[in-house]
């Protein structure tokens, strides 16, 4: 696969100064790259930047995909797969993450229904629910740091507004975070309809009470680990520790609230291209970076309880995060679109024999 990811490119580095602090405070009088005065999320040195000559070359090849999208989507997909795997340009992300998701589309069919949401009262206790969370989106980013500023306004209008869209879901805490991170590339409007695509084809499913779609993919996540990782799996059922204990706000989040800004950014080139099989591959380079083994020493004796081991698959370490070495993983990950699809079907029918049996059972 690393075949197609095209031209070699240079990287050179970009500092920004700092005035001491630690993650969970401000750190800097400037935002990093990517809006942060601080936080975790703030990336004081981006190590990543691809040439101008080479960005210049890639912005004109995304500017001739987007005029020409239908056609290239249709004819031309394995391009269009390699170059988000590259990476999309900065100054396109914007507007490549809308076509490729379909939220173009579906904003051009649906003209004027963003701002005609914004204007009802919507529910509530959805309201109120919305409100409750906005300052914890991202606090240390310039656009929601204000309470009184437009990124929590728009937070605020854009996840209302997919509340009224869907009253079926109406409101989950965990789009909170999506919305944030959309709106800090797009308008609000264009971030509304990426997440409408998100909630209703990447992740049909995850938001709706009970989550069972999520519950279904911890399944599949874990049988995964077992075909690839063995050693890791028994540890994990020895300790009878379940996929929903540590993969909840991977999936739910996307990866915004775990992954330093730069990898989460490619993951998400690729994720909105290639579907939600590139979170199970981000899991399951997550579960091998957190539960690494030493040499000579047994991961028993590494993470002796449930509590030691939930806390490494909780606390990635950071520095094994970078974006080039993810990728690479991920790429080296072999599992096809035939697995994803054979233990899907696999893990609905086990569920739906166990809740035929549960019911039977009720019965008698």
């Amino acid at each position: 696969m690393m075949n197609d990811m095209g031209d070699d490119d240079d990287n050179c580095s970009n500092v920004s100064s700092t005035i001491g602090g630690n993650n969970g405070s401000v750190v800097s009088t400037v935002p990093d790259r990517y809006g942060f005065l601080g936080g975790s999320q703030y990336t004081p040195d981006t190590k990543q930047i691809v040439p101008p000559k080479v960005l210049l070359r890639r912005e004109r090849k995304w500017l001739k995909m987007i005029d020409d999208w239908d056609d290239y989507m249709a004819k031309h997909y394995s391009k269009v797969r390699a170059r988000c795997r590259k990476g999309i340009p900065p100054s396109i992300r914007p507007r490549a993450w809308l076509y490729i998701c379909g939220g173009k589309k579906e904003k051009d069919k649906n003209n004027d229904l963003y701002k005609s949401l914004c204007e009802q009262e919507g529910n509530f206790r959805w309201n109120e629910d919305i409100r409750k969370d906005l300052h914890r989106q991202f606090p240390y980013h310039e656009m929601f740091m204000n309470s009184e500023g437009h990124g929590q306004k728009d937070l605020y209008n854009v996840l209302k507004a997919y509340s009224i869209y869907d009253p079926k879901i109406g409101y989950c805490q965990a789009q909170a975070p999506i919305a944030a991170f959309l709106l800090m590339f797009m308008p609000a409007e264009d971030a509304f309809w990426c997440l409408v695509k998100i909630c209703g084809k990447y992740l049909p499913g995850y938001y709706s009470q009970g989550m069972e779609t999520l519950q279904i993919d911890g399944d599949m996540l874990f049988a995964f680990v077992k075909r690839v990782y063995p050693s890791i799996y028994k540890h994990l059922k020895k300790q009878k520790i379940e996929p929903i204990l540590y993969m909840t706000e991977w999936f739910l989040c996307v990866y915004t609230r775990t992954l330093p800004w730069p990898t989460l950014l490619r993951v998400w080139d690729m994720f909105l291209c290639e579907g939600v099989k590139v979170i199970f591959k981000v899991a399951l380079v997550l579960i091998r970076i957190c539960l690494r083994s030493k040499k000579s020493v047994s991961l028993k004796k590494q993470y002796p309880t449930m509590y030691e081991t939930l806390e490494a698959l909780r606390n990635p370490p950071l520095h094994l995060l970078e974006e080039d070495f993810i990728v690479e993983q991920i790429f080296k990950m072999n599992l096809t679109e035939d697995d994803f699809a054979q233990e899907h079907e696999r893990q609905v029918q086990k569920r739906r024999a166990a809740n035929q049996s549960n019911a039977n059972n009720s019965r008698q």
